[in-house]
């Protein structure tokens, strides 16, 4: 069986990390196919080489621009790619410009595709990783769930027929990253001299958070103003937004610091007290590390993580501050996203289906 992998964004890599070694340790040829989505190498390259992922088997290096010509420029070379792979599943995961690309080239090609991370829902269509992920739940053939709320959206939807509850791949990965760097220096104790247990780690890059000015600056200066450091991992594209309008993001509380590679970001996580964040990947790792969670949204796929306690969404200033500083969440032994062996089943049910 030959299975073509397509990705390009942080997230995805995390997620492919274990897809990958499940696909070698069953011998099935996995075809990975970068669009080159993120390109900066601490987004990229930093996680194949950290998460022991194959390296790429095509790299399309479409790079930046607006949905439109980021999306049209990787359905126009991957075309060309499906052709010449000709394989039994093309497996496209998650929600970004490249899931949806990939899955329309692929049936227009008459080649089934595989969602993985399908029936998320945050009901917000403001957002473009909405638009993309019903598309693709859409017009896939195959529909891997991650959780029995995702379960249930695609039945409502009337996708019953396609899906399978897998469990989450990114569980997976978590798992086997935390007991690796458990007992490992936080780099940024080590670096920046943060007290260990007595600061907040933050990613904010959602362009409802970044692109207007006004409403970077609020979370900003929220962040400067909390009780304890703020370090802030900052996107490339944040800190040039910032540069652009004045906004500074080391002020107060807050540090701005460079993004960390994979097991460096989650041994911050396990030294900190409490995550920020608009990440939907990152939601869901601080609650598997029992890490409590400040989500600067207005909804959340990862409900779970808010109906257990464990992670508040946050608006304003003053939200964030109140939920930042909350009482500790009840502990939990709740695992809605899996045993870590989701990847195993994965290969399992393209093998069944293919």
């Amino acid at each position: 069986m030959r299975v073509v992998s397509v990705v390009g964004a942080r997230p995805q890599f995390v997620k492919l990390a274990p897809i990958d070694s499940a696909m070698r340790a069953a011998g099935v040829e996995h075809v990975i196919v970068h669009t080159g989505q993120h390109y900066d190498p601490m987004l990229s390259d930093v996680f194949f080489t950290e998460l022991g992922i194959s390296q790429p088997d095509v790299h399309l290096g479409v790079g930046s621009g607006t949905h439109g010509v980021q999306t049209g420029a990787m359905l126009a070379a991957l075309d060309g790619v499906f052709a010449a792979q000709r394989p039994d599943w093309v497996l496209v995961y998650g929600d970004t410009n490249s899931t949806v690309a990939a899955a329309l080239s692929a049936v227009k090609l008459h080649l089934p595709v595989a969602h993985l991370e399908a029936g998320l829902r945050s009901f917000n269509r403001r957002m473009p990783e909405e638009h993309n992920r019903v598309l693709t739940d859409h017009a896939a053939d195959l529909l891997l769930a991650p959780t029995r709320v995702a379960v249930e959206h695609l039945a409502t939807e009337g996708l019953s027929g396609r899906t399978v509850l897998v469990g989450d791949v990114m569980t997976d990965v978590l798992h086997r990253v935390r007991d690796e760097v458990a007992g490992r220096p936080s780099p940024l104790v080590a670096e920046l001299g943060v007290p260990a247990g007595e600061h907040y780690v933050a990613t904010i890059h959602r362009a409802e958070n970044t692109d207007d000015p006004d409403r970077l600056a609020e979370i900003a200066d929220a962040l400067a103003a909390l009780d304890r450091p703020v370090v802030l991992l900052a996107h490339p594209r944040v800190v040039a937004k910032a540069a652009d309008h004045g906004i500074r993001l080391t002020q107060g509380s807050l540090h701005a610091h460079a993004p960390l590679a994979y097991a460096d970001l989650i041994a911050s996580v396990l030294q900190s007290a409490g995550v920020v964040t608009d990440s939907g990947g990152l939601q869901k790792e601080a609650f598997l590390l029992r890490v409590p969670c400040t989500t600067v949204r207005t909804e959340t796929e990862w409900v779970e993580t808010v109906e257990l306690g464990w992670n508040v969404l946050a608006r304003t200033g003053a939200e964030i501050a109140a939920a930042v500083t909350r009482p500790a969440p009840t502990p939990t032994d709740a695992t809605p996203y899996g045993d870590g062996h989701a990847a195993e089943r994965v290969v399992e049910v393209l093998r069944a289906r293919g």
